[in-house]
């Protein structure tokens, strides 16, 4: 299967054009979270990605709530968070939101460690693991050079060993790849990465 995936596009219309044409040559499409700025804009950068005609799966970054990407999302899209699914024999998991709580302030939707792992904990399998905060430890350093990515996702790769761990998030440790056990990590950013998955 030939997935085409991204995050942080940040309302970035250039870059979602890039995607979107990318998108014809992808059997399934999967965005990290953080499609717009600090709760603002869902609906236009959702629109943007409108001409997605391959599956396409999202969890909400800390820039959108769950519920808001549910509401905004195209059609045919799945929205995942704590969740998973299954898509032609492949299986997803999905974990959205800054893992720990992030310095941003009331619009940014986080995710104590605690909380994160407990919903972690309901994925029994998966092909793909799919969160907006990457691993602690991979893919997680600021310009400052502290890693700042989840416990608890790196605990939950560390368990399902999935073939790959997409996340997002930390903007300097954009193009970022990596291997934790047998699994492959990707700090995606906002441009077309294609990954070649097994089924």
């Amino acid at each position: 299967m030939r997935v085409l995936a991204f995050s942080d596009l940040h309302m970035a219309r250039s870059r979602a054009a890039e995607i979107v044409a990318a998108s014809a040559k992808a059997d399934l499409v999967i965005g990290a979270g953080d499609f717009c700025n600090m709760r603002q804009g869902l609906d236009q950068a959702m629109a943007m990605l409108s001409e997605i005609t391959a599956p396409f799966v999202m969890v909400p970054g800390n820039a959108e709530s769950v519920q808001d990407l549910t509401e905004a999302a195209p059609e045919g899209g799945h929205v995942l968070h704590g969740t998973g699914m299954t898509l032609d024999g492949l299986r997803l998991f999905g974990l959205g939101y800054g893992v720990p709580v992030t310095p941003f302030g009331d619009w940014s939707c986080d995710l104590t460690e605690a909380e994160a792992a407990e919903l972690l904990e309901r994925c029994e399998a998966a092909d793909i693991l799919i969160s907006h905060s990457p691993p602690k430890g991979y893919g997680d350093v600021t310009s400052m050079g502290d890693a700042v990515g989840s416990v608890a996702v790196r605990d939950a790769v560390e368990r399902l060993q999935p073939q790959y761990a997409f996340c997002g998030h930390i903007h300097d440790s954009w193009g970022y790849r990596g291997t934790l056990g047998r699994t492959q990590v990707a700090n995606l950013g906002p441009t077309v990465n294609w990954f070649e998955v097994s089924i």
